[in-house]
């Protein structure tokens, strides 16, 4: 086979060796004719051991996170020690599927002006998996402004790192809990240029108890917050404010804080009525369901909140 271009991986992890070490074989085992760099970023300053035996085209890096604590350091932690022309991100509890690369790189070589290209995902509720497409292809900012499209997770993203550390920008370090991190960058992303998708699973995704965020109720909350006040353009679709304002409400709910949940709700609902997040949100906060029901119902069916 022809060499193909270099890629890096960067897979943050925080106390989770066994969970990496998954991670690091999807990417070591990866038929691409190519030279695969694994860059782990321990978040928590001890580097995990990874037993695992690598090929010659491949190598593993284990280094700690030297910029801001988080997710968002840890992943320019690892951009800025890359040694290659293009960087992919892991999370430590999601794992890549056969063909991913070749995939990726056929369609970001037929796509010059691309930074970026995604795919599609397999969500992993712990139970069963449910297939998340992506319902548009490009992917462009109008579409996530309307839309997180939850099938274009993290994991599937594969950069040209010269957009990373120019035009598109580095990971946002100042997002409370470095929650949104991606949709932030993805915003950024696609303001330079619409992304390109493989709109088939190569990327499982976990969306159980072990997801990092699961649970952390202030972080979804502040996270949201503060991206709506760094893209203004949030607020101009309807349905799209109306989505991430419900978003906010059932996260302020679950938290207790009954107050900004209503106000957020209320702010949804004026954009659009239609939101079932926000008519959730306030169920949440007069105590009619709780939240970790009504995220295990919508988990059940491949959905998040």
């Amino acid at each position: 086979m022809t060499a193909r271009p270099a890629v890096t991986a960067v897979i943050p992890t925080f106390r989770r060796p066994r969970l990496a070490l998954r991670a690091v074989r999807s990417v070591v085992a990866q038929q691409y004719a190519g030279q695969v760099e694994v860059v782990v970023v321990a978040d928590d300053g001890d580097p995990p051991a990874l037993p695992l035996d690598v090929p010659p085209t491949r190598s593993l890096r284990v280094i700690t996170n030297h910029r801001r604590p988080g997710l968002a350091g840890a992943r320019n932690s690892g951009i800025e020690v890359a040694s290659h022309d293009h960087v992919a991100f892991l999370d430590d509890d999601d794992y890549w599927l056969p063909g991913k690369l070749t995939a990726q790189m056929d369609l970001l070589d037929r796509s010059p002006d691309a930074a970026l290209v995604g795919s599609a995902i397999l969500a992993d509720d712990g139970r069963r998996s449910h297939e998340r497409l992506v319902p548009v292809d490009p992917v462009t900012h109008a579409d996530l402004l309307r839309d997180r499209l939850a099938g274009l997770h993290s994991s599937s993203l594969l950069f040209r790192k010269e957009a990373l550390t120019g035009a598109i920008g580095m990971v946002d370090e100042d997002i409370p809990g470095s929650y949104c991190e991606d949709w932030d960058l993805l915003l950024r992303a696609s303001a330079v240029a619409p992304i390109p998708v493989v709109n088939r699973p190569l990327v499982r995704a976990t969306w159980t108890g072990e997801s990092y965020f699961l649970g952390r109720w202030e972080a979804y909350a502040a996270g949201l917050e503060y991206l709506v006040a760094k893209h203004p353009d949030l607020r101009r679709d309807a349905r799209g404010h109306g989505a991430i304002a419900g978003k906010i409400a059932f996260s302020r709910a679950a938290a207790g804080d009954r107050r900004a949940a209503i106000r957020w709700a209320s702010e949804s609902l004026r954009r659009d009525p239609s939101q079932r997040r926000s008519w959730l949100a306030i169920a949440v906060a007069l105590r009619l369901v709780s939240a970790d029901r009504v995220v295990a119902i919508a988990q059940s069916r491949g959905k998040g909140i």
